[in-house]
């Protein structure tokens, strides 16, 4: 059982040596206060590698220390750490301050030396204390056997559920068969999604061009008040007229076009929605007909549904394209043939 002084000199080994495991050796160049010539910039190399020696002893193995050591290290660990003090308090005085400088550095660059010498005995148990190779190949074993011992009891419990795995298995494939096909779904979706963009553009174009022509429709009824283009003879008022017609014309295009386009992906918005709810009840349907004589007749007829157009309203000629499903006839004949 330690003695309480014991633990305190333990506690100041510890905290000595975290602090000098911590400590950044960057700080000790302060080069914007002193300035070039005198920051301490060269003795950042000795002061990393001083560091690193402290950094090869772990804080475990001083509680297997003796108290002789644990007093050493903290004696050698405090006056390493106020050789770096001293850098830090460093102040420009009268006198010889670049010899000052100068000194500082030699001593943390001395240091190593010094240090090397009363912590190599340290480093040598802590770093065979770290790579316990008998311990190590004793915790391996143990693991190899542990995992030995897991598989075993893995495999007999699959091996008597075997069953269970099978029936899990199949659930497994018909969810990720059910996936796919949902899957398939999203690409109606992002279709759908992009004619009703374009839909509600053009639905706002066809309704500016319909006001555009409304206004032009009233303002050709007072063209003729406006002294500039108020006609004097035949040939000037024929000419008002031809190019109101035209102006009327060109309008009355756009407003027919815009139209046109509103409808046509409205149209496609409409089939590709229904394409997307239909095919994510595919799988419905092909789990009710799966074990029906007629199962082609339904599910060819299902398929013609989805992709076959469809009549939305908003398009007054229906396309032929698309698949086109089999009379029944044909698919109860070619159903008793192969019975």
């Amino acid at each position: 059982m330690p003695t309480e002084q014991e633990i305190q000199l333990r506690q100041q080994a510890e905290e000595s040596l975290i602090r000098m495991q911590q400590f950044d050796p960057k700080s000790l160049s302060r080069e914007d206060e002193l300035g070039r010539d005198l920051s301490f910039r060269d003795v950042i190399p000795a002061a990393e590698r001083l560091i690193r020696l402290y950094n090869q002893l772990s804080l475990p193995v001083l509680d297997d220390l003796p108290q002789r050591h644990i007093t050493v290290l903290t004696t050698q660990a405090g006056a390493d750490f106020n050789r770096f003090n001293g850098i830090l308090k460093f102040a420009v005085t009268p006198g010889d301050p670049l010899g000052a400088r100068n000194n500082l550095i030699r001593q943390v660059q001395n240091a190593y030396e010094e240090a090397f010498d009363v912590l190599h005995p340290l480093v040598s148990y802590s770093t065979s204390k770290a790579a316990d190779f008998k311990r190590l190949e004793k915790e391996a074993r143990a693991s190899m056997q542990a995992v030995a011992d897991e598989t075993s009891h893995l495999t007999a419990e699959l091996q008597a559920s075997k069953e269970a795995a099978e029936q899990i298995l199949h659930d497994i494939r018909a969810v990720a068969a059910e996936h796919g096909v949902s899957q398939q779904a999203i690409f109606f979706q992002n279709a759908a999604q992009d004619h009703e963009k374009q839909s509600s553009f053009w639905h706002r174009s066809t309704l500016g061009w319909a006001l555009a022509l409304a206004a032009y429709a009233v303002l050709t009824l007072f063209l003729y008040r406006i002294p500039v283009l108020a006609p004097d003879n035949l040939y000037e008022t024929v000419q008002l007229g031809i190019s109101k017609v035209l102006i009327f014309g060109i309008l009355s295009y756009m407003l027919y076009l815009a139209a046109k386009n509103y409808l046509a992906h409205k149209h496609n918005s409409v089939i590709n929605k229904h394409r997307q709810n239909a095919l994510m009840t595919y799988t419905a349907l092909v789990d009710a007909a799966k074990d029906s004589p007629n199962k082609e007749v339904i599910l060819t007829h299902a398929s013609a549904c989805i992709f076959s157009p469809q009549p939305t309203g908003y398009s007054s000629a229906q396309s032929s394209e698309g698949p086109v499903a089999k009379s029944v006839v044909e698919l109860l004949t070619s159903t008793i043939m192969k019975e």
